[in-house]
């Protein structure tokens, strides 16, 4: 297939069916199995917990738990601890969706199954403006509305349109870093498949599939926690 027509067949946003007026989109279904997977993972490793002599079931899942939870923390900074469980499911999802790519099947020639859903645009914009509205009511929370609003002329009130400014750029910011760098793994995929088709492309799939979707995770997790953290200071 010529590589430009695929690349437009990735950009486009593929319709399943509809719920009255609401378009359900391939993107839509793919995160649909994620959380039901991620939903029944949960059920299963959380079955029959004990507080004493924990299976070693229990104890991976513990150690799991306290792993995220410590790193979530230590970007968040203790201001904005509170918010670790929110950025903890934010980081979880995005990895999971990004490392779905692995599986990644056409069924049909109008859906392909487990498609990383960060190749959607739309799907990166969403996650960004949950993020950048979470980091407003962070403030909110913190400080009042008014103090909320009074931040934006802080440290002077000179910059005060850069501060606003900044409620759209960051969401801009991180929206477009996850996509385009998750859908840039997947230009140099099919060029390496192109020029070289058989053994090289593997350690890069290898790569760009789990190391590069991790990494982003994290950095658009990193960069959420730390919007959230300014805010409450």
């Amino acid at each position: 297939m010529d590589i430009g027509k695929r690349l437009v067949e990735e950009l486009g946003v593929k319709t399943i069916f509809h719920i009255g007026p609401v378009a359900i989109t391939e993107s839509i279904v793919n995160q649909w199995i994620i959380l039901v997977a991620i939903f029944l993972a949960c059920i299963l490793l959380t079955r029959n917990l004990r507080v004493e002599k924990p299976g070693r079931r229990q104890v991976a899942v513990e150690s799991f738990v306290q792993w995220i939870r410590s790193v979530t923390r230590s970007m968040l900074g203790e201001a904005a601890e509170s918010y670790a469980g929110f950025t903890m499911t934010l980081l979880i999802f995005i990895a999971v969706v990004d490392l779905s790519g692995i599986l990644e099947t056409s069924v049909t020639e109008g859906y392909t199954f487990m498609k990383p859903a960060t190749k959607d645009l739309n799907v990166t914009i969403a996650l960004a403006l949950m993020s950048i509205v979470m980091v407003q009511l962070a403030g909110i929370l913190r400080k009042g509305v008014g103090g909320w609003l009074k931040s934006f002329s802080q440290p002077i009130a000179v910059i005060t349109p850069i501060n606003i400014l900044e409620i759209f750029i960051k969401p801009l910011s991180l929206c477009m870093r996850l996509f385009g760098n998750i859908f840039g793994a997947f230009i140099i995929m099919e060029l390496l498949k192109c020029i070289l088709p058989f053994v090289v492309p593997v350690p890069f799939s290898f790569y760009f599939d789990l190391f590069d979707g991790l990494i982003q995770a994290y950095v658009f997790v990193f960069l959420t926690s730390i919007y959230i953290g300014e805010a409450v200071e």
